[in-house]
Order: structure tokens, then sequence, then C-alpha cells
């Protein structure tokens, strides 16, 4: 689509020769002789860029550029001027012109600067375009879900967005606590800034306060330079603390006095930065208990939570698991550009029916491996082996008396299946679990993992 410009100068051989040498450049020019004829033209057409003199009469350039402000958003100016007018020109900038030109004008450098005009207003849109997508992936419409238990986490997140408050987002592995947290980002007075989301189990303990805080150069062996903490870049915006309760004690501390004093020390050096960044953070275990165990701090755990979001489990909202199973049919649909429509009603029951212990994740991995193998327009139990449905094979249950032996049991042997897979490297072991490696580390010790094991 062709580019359209309006040319306001009443001096008719300059009009004419900026036309000429515009046409000739494939834009679309429009000529106005002063302010008042070329304010009607903006209101019946739609004009990209108004190319317009300052002094003329009837109305004037500076005239003209505030009546389209008030009518118009997307219009750019470019003015031009006589040297004795350039104070004039810059308190046209200062009212919203793009750039102005002196007389005797250089058509090059005219046509230079209408370019760049140009790949400026498509940047603009082009971010603008993004910025919705964005909001429109984060909408809170389509966290997915109409049962009373996600409908109550909707209207706290609707209430929490527009505060400052920090947040804390409990529940369960793979309920979606990033995704809400992104929800409350994106609907915030600190969408402008950065979401930036850092799980707290994956980093070890020595590198936890370079990677939030930041360091100085030669504060330790390899800080060969500055480094920005994860607060800073988050400055204005949301830094997502997943995984809170596996900091250390010492960790916590510091973190706490950051909360608190909006600053933060980079290691090695002496002089706090100030730092508005909002926290939220979240967790899968039970942060009262820990605080009574003493493993976490007290007065970190209510500071970080003036607001509770508790994620219910998939069991606790069965009548969600159909209209999440067709939003994830849409989504690898067009990943893998199938056209599957419908799921068999006897698959549907076994997939509401099935413990999800993996919640919402373990719900998007199980559809995206049936459309895999699926061959029709249809999802059936056929799709995959029947020994597929049923996430405890019978073997992993011989030995069981009680469903939470079953249970361990089964955990028990699938971390050490991976831990075997991994040739026991914890940390890609952790990975491969979907959990972080401290966790990892307390399931081994709670179970009875040795350091290398047999089976």
């Amino acid at each position: 689509m062709a580019i359209r410009i309006l040319i306001v100068d009443d001096d008719d051989i300059t009009r004419e020769s900026l036309a000429t040498v515009l046409n000739a450049r494939g834009f679309v020019c429009a000529q106005a002789e002063n302010g008042k004829i070329a304010l009607s033209q903006l209101t019946q057409h739609e004009f990209d860029v108004v190319i317009s003199d300052i002094e003329m009469p009837e109305m004037d350039g500076i005239e003209l550029l505030e009546a389209t402000n008030q009518l118009l958003a997307n219009t750019s100016f470019i003015f031009i001027t006589a040297h004795a007018s350039v104070q004039t020109a810059i308190e046209a900038l200062r009212k919203g012109a793009y750039d102005y030109l002196l007389k005797p004008l250089n058509f090059e450098d005219l046509a230079i600067k209408v370019k760049k005009l140009i790949e400026h207003k498509e940047l603009i849109r082009e971010n603008q375009v993004l910025r919705n997508e964005i909001h429109a992936q984060y909408d809170f419409s389509n966290i997915i879900g109409e049962s009373p238990a996600i409908r109550r986490v909707f209207e706290t997140i609707k209430k929490v967005s527009d505060s400052e408050s920090n947040v804390l987002i409990t529940g369960n592995s793979g309920t979606g606590k990033e995704l809400v947290a992104k929800a409350i980002h994106y609907n915030s007075p600190h969408q402008r800034g950065r979401f930036i989301a850092v799980n707290c189990g994956a980093i070890t303990e020595t590198l936890i306060e370079s990677e939030l805080f930041g360091h100085k150069k030669g504060a330790f062996t390899g800080a060969v330079s500055d480094k920005e903490g994860l607060f800073k870049a988050a400055e204005r915006g949301t830094l997502f603390l997943d995984e809170i309760g596996e900091l250390s004690l010492t960790a916590q501390t510091k973190l706490l006095r950051a909360i608190d004093n909006e600053e933060i020390l980079p290691v090695g050096s002496a002089r706090p930065i100030p730092v508005h960044t909002r926290v939220i953070a979240a967790t899968n275990i039970d942060l009262e208990r820990a605080v009574s165990q003493g493993r976490f701090r007290n007065d970190l755990y209510y500071r970080l939570n003036v607001i509770d979001i508790k994620l219910p489990s998939l069991k606790d909202r069965r009548e969600d698991i159909p209209l999440l199973i067709r939003h994830f049919i849409q989504k690898y649909n067009r990943q893998m550009n199938k056209s599957i429509t419908a799921v068999q009603p006897r698959l549907m029951q076994t997939l509401i029916a099935r413990e999800w212990k993996g919640e919402v994740r373990e719900l998007e991995n199980y559809i995206e491996r049936l459309m895999i193998f699926a061959s029709g327009s249809e999802l059936t139990m056929e799709t995959l082996p029947p020994e597929s449905i049923n996430p405890i094979r019978r073997e992993h249950l011989v030995q069981a008396t009680t469903l939470k032996k079953a249970v361990e049991e089964f955990e028990r042997r699938y971390i050490i299946e991976q831990l075997t897979k991994n040739k026991y490297h914890r940390s890609n072991t952790a990975k491969a679990l979907g959990i972080g490696e401290a966790t990892l580390y307390r399931k081994m010790n709670q179970l009875g993992i040795e350091e290398v094991t047999t089976t």
C-alpha cells in the first residue's frame, strides 16, 4: 500500500517541486496551499505524513499540528522553515512533530527523512501489534477454564493486577503458575517493563546472589566483568521467582532486604543500587510448614504473601478438562498441520477420570503425544497402546500395600530410570524430570536412592 503524503505550503513552486520529487520515489502526494485547507483534507482522507511550511496565511503550520493532534493519532509532521524560524520549528518538535528542514530545501535530504519516518512508524506499528499479541496471549480470558475454582482465581488476578503488592502463587507443579504471573504482569502498570522468570531451584547457592543482584568485576573467580542482576534487569517490570522455597536461608535474608529497601547490593560492591521491581513468587511446597520447620524465613514469607493465589489441582476442576483438551488440540493442529476435530467419548471419559499427577502440563504433553500418533480426524483409545493410558504400570504396583506406597514406588523407579538414562548427571536428570536440582536431591534422600544405584 502506497504511502500518502500531504504537502502544505503557500508557495506554488515549492509545493509542485516537492510533489514531483516524492511522486518519483513512489509516494502518493496531495497538496494544500494553507493550514485551513490542509485540515479539511485531513478530516476527509487518511495521510501518513504531512510536510508543511510553518509561516502560512489563514492557519500556520503549528496551528495545523495542534488541530491535527486533537483529531488524528497516526499522522506525522515534517516542517519546512527558514533560518529565522528555527526556534518555532523547535517548538513544533516539542508539540510532537517528527523533524524539520531548513530552506532552501535539499530534496535528497527530504526524501531520506521521509523514508526514516516511515520506517519509524512501521516499527511502532509492529511493536504495538506484538504488544497486542502478548496481551491477547496472557489475557485472563485465555487462561482456560470455567469451573468455580478457576473463576475464583480469575477474579483474584484481576484485582491484583492493578496493585503494586507482591504476590505468592501456590499450587502443584504443572498448574500454570508462570502463566498466571504473566497474566498479572501484562495487565498491570508494570507491563512496559520486562517480565523475567528465574527458577530458584535450578541455580546453585553459590551463584544465586550474583544472578539476582549482579556482581562487580573481580568480585570472585570468573567475574571478568560487571554483571547486571535480574532485579535490575526487571527494573519497572516484574521478577518472577519460581520455586522460591528452594532458596537457602542466606539468600532469603538478602532477598528480604532487597524487597524491603527497594535496593540491591551487587556482589563485590559497597554501593547499593535502587530498584523498583515487582516481585511475584511461586512454590509447590507448603511454605507455612517450611517456616515452622525453620527452612523458610517467617518475615520473608509474610513479605511475599501479601496476596496469595492458590491454583486448583485438575482433580478439583475436572469439568475444565474437556475445555483444556480442545484448546490443546487447536494448538497442536496449527503446529502439526493436522485437522483433528473430535475426541472419542470413551477416551474423553478416560481422560476426565484419570489422575493427572503432572497437572495441566502433563495433560498437554499427553494430548500432544496422542496427536503425533493420530492418523484420522478423531482421537481414540486406539491411538496409543493401552498401557500408556495408566501412568503407574501394573508391575510397579505389585508390592505396594497402600496407594501412598504405590505412588512412592512408582516415583522412585521413575527417578532411577531418569538417573540411569542421564548417566547420573543430576542437573540433566532434574531437567528431564521438570524439577529443580535441589528438589531432586531431596526426593532422592526421601526415597532412599543412592548416588549410584543398580536395579
